[in-house]
C-alpha cells in the first residue's frame, strides 16, 4: 500500500507511536499471526493423524509469504478479510492449502491473534515503563534532599523536597507497572472452540475425548494460555481490563505532565521540560517556551482515558454467544490505545532525561512561603515555654498577614525578622531559638528518606 497525501492519513501512521509499536499492529504482522495460527492448527492436527505431515510442512514453508495487495484484491470481491487471506495462503501452498482452517471459525484465528498482539504490545509498554521508572529513580535520588515549597489547593503550604515530589509520580507509575505486569502474565486467548465455543467441530474431527490434548498442544505451541470458557470470542472483559490499565498509566503520566505545566509557568518557574536550540515555541511570539511535550502527553492521555468506556460497551453488549458490533471499533480501539500509551511513555522519558531544574526559583519560592509553615513549630515552642497559646496564635496571625501583604507587593518575606523583633515573643524564646525554629530545613520530616527508599525499591524490583 502506498501513501496518498490526497486522502486522510491517521496521525498514528506516522506522528504518534514508535515504529516498533506500529509494526505490532500492522497488516503484515496481523496476517503473519493469522498464518502462524493456521500452521499451528495444521501441525497439531498432523500430530493427531487428522491431516498429513507433508500438508502441514507445506503450510509452514509458505507461512511468511504475506501478500497484502493480493489479499485486498480478493477481499474486495468476497468482503471477508480472513477468507481472503486463506485463499492467498492456499494459492501459495498447493499441497497444504486444502486443509487450511480445518474445523476452525474465523475468531479461532482472529481472537488468538489479537491476544498475541496485545501481549506483544504489553511487552513494549513494560519495556518503556521500566526505562521511565529508572529515570525517575535517578531524579528522585538526585533531588531527595533539595527543599521546595509544597502546594495544596494550588496554594503554598509547607516545605517538602523535590525528590519527594518526584517520588509521588514514580509511585503511581510503579502501581501501573505492577498492574500491567499482572495482566501480561495472565493474558489468555480464546482457544480453538469453533462457532459458539463448544468445540463441536473439532469433536467431530477428533472425538470429544481428544479435545483436552488437542487444545493443550496448541496452547503449548503458541505459548498462550486459553480461557476455560469462551463463546465465539474470548471474553471482551479482558479488553476492558487491559485498556483500563493503559488508561491508568495515562492518568499517572497526565498528572505528571499537568503538574509540570504549572511548575514551568514563570510564576513558579521551578522545572522545565527540555527545549531544543532550534525549537520554535510560537509562530507569533518568538520568546515563547511552551511546554509542548507535557501538553502533548495530556492531550493524548485524555483520549486514552475514553478507551475503557468503549471497551466496557463492547463487553456488556456482546449479546449471547457473540455479536459483530464490536468488530469495527476494535480495529481502532486496540491499536490506538497502545500507540497512545507508547507515545506518551516515550515523551515522558524524553522529559525526564532532559529535565531542567531551576534551583534559584526553588530557593526563591521556598524563602517566600516556607516561613509561614514554620509558625506552627514556633507556636508549639511558645506554648511549651509557658506562653498563652491563644494570645500567641493571634500574634503570629498578625505577623503572617503583614508578611503576606509584603510578598504581594513584590517584597522579600519579612516574617522571620518581624518575629525576632517582637518583644513579647522574645520574653519566651531567644533570637537564636526563633531563627532555629523558623529554619525550613528542619521541617521536612522524613521525606528525603522515603524518597530514597522508593528509588531503591524500584531499582531492586527492576533488577538494576
Amino acid at each position: 500500500m502506498t501513501w496518498d497525501y490526497e486522502i486522510y492519513q491517521s496521525p498514528f501512521t506516522w506522528r504518534y507511536g514508535s515504529p516498533e509499536m506500529r509494526k505490532v499492529w500492522s497488516e503484515v504482522n496481523k496476517r503473519r499471526l493469522w498464518r502462524r495460527l493456521w500452521v499451528a492448527l495444521a501441525e497439531v492436527e498432523a500430530e493427531l493423524d487428522l491431516v498429513q505431515e507433508a500438508q502441514a510442512a507445506d503450510l509452514r514453508l509458505h507461512m511468511d509469504e504475506v501478500d497484502v495487495e493480493r489479499a485486498l484484491q480478493i477481499e474486495a470481491e468476497i468482503h471477508h478479510d480472513k477468507m481472503a487471506e486463506l485463499k492467498v495462503f492456499a494459492e501459495q501452498a498447493p499441497c497444504g492449502g486444502a486443509i487450511l482452517h480445518l474445523g476452525a471459525t474465523s475468531t479461532d484465528i482472529e481472537d488468538n491473534a489479537d491476544a498475541l498482539r496485545v501481549r506483544q504490545s504489553l511487552g513494549l509498554i513494560l519495556q518503556q515503563l521500566r526505562i521511565l521508572l529508572l529515570r525517575f529513580a535517578d531524579q528522585v535520588e538526585r533531588w531527595a534532599d533539595t527543599p521546595l515549597i509544597a502546594f495544596t489547593h494550588l496554594q503554598p503550604a509547607e516545605p517538602s523536597t523535590l525528590g519527594y515530589r518526584l517520588a509521588q509520580y514514580a509511585q503511581d507509575l510503579w502501581m501501573d507497572w505492577e498492574e500491567l505486569s499482572r495482566l501480561q502474565d495472565n493474558l489468555r486467548g480464546k482457544g480453538f472452540r469453533g462457532a459458539v465455543g463448544t468445540s463441536a467441530s473439532y469433536a467431530e474431527l477428533l472425538g470429544v475425548e481428544r479435545l483436552p490434548d488437542f487444545e493443550a498442544r496448541l496452547s503449548a505451541r503458541l505459548e498462550l494460555p486459553f480461557f476455560l470458557v469462551s463463546t465465539q470470542v474470548y471474553p471482551r472483559k479482558q479488553d476492558y481490563q487491559v485498556l483500563s490499565a493503559l488508561a491508568g498509566l495515562g492518568g499517572s503520566l497526565y498528572k505528571f505532565a499537568f503538574d509540570l505545566r504549572i511548575l514551568q509557568s514563570p510564576t513558579v518557574g521551578e522545572l522545565r521540560e527540555p527545549f531544543g536550540a532550534r525549537q520554535v515555541g510560537s509562530s507569533a511570539m518568538p520568546f515563547k517556551r511552551n511546554p509542548i511535550q507535557a501538553e502533548n502527553i495530556d492531550s493524548l492521555a485524555r483520549l486514552l482515558a475514553q478507551a475503557p468506556r468503549l471497551a466496557w460497551d463492547n463487553a456488556a453488549h456482546s449479546l449471547l454467544e457473540r455479536t459483530l458490533d464490536d468488530s469495527a471499533n476494535r480495529r481502532m480501539l486496540l491499536p490506538e490505545a497502545f500507540l497512545i500509551a507508547d507515545e506518551i511513555l516515550h515523551a515522558a522519558i524524553r522529559i525526564l532525561e532532559g529535565l531542567q531544574v531551576d534551583e534559584t526559583a526553588l530557593r526563591r519560592n521556598l524563602e517566600a512561603y516556607a516561613p509561614f509553615a514554620a509558625t506552627e513549630r514556633l507556636l508549639m515552642a511558645l506554648g511549651k515555654a509557658g506562653a498563652d497559646r491563644q494570645e500567641m496564635h493571634e500574634r503570629l496571625r498578625q505577623h503572617t498577614l503583614a508578611a503576606w501583604q509584603a510578598i504581594q507587593h513584590g517584597e522579600a518575606n519579612p516574617l522571620v525578622n518581624s518575629l525576632i523583633q517582637d518583644g513579647v515573643i522574645r520574653r519566651y524564646l531567644s533570637i537564636e531559638q526563633v531563627r532555629e525554629l523558623m529554619d525550613v530545613g528542619q521541617y521536612l520530616g522524613d521525606a528525603p528518606q522515603r524518597a530514597r527508599e522508593l528509588a531503591e525499591q524500584i531499582r531492586g524490583a527492576l533488577h538494576e
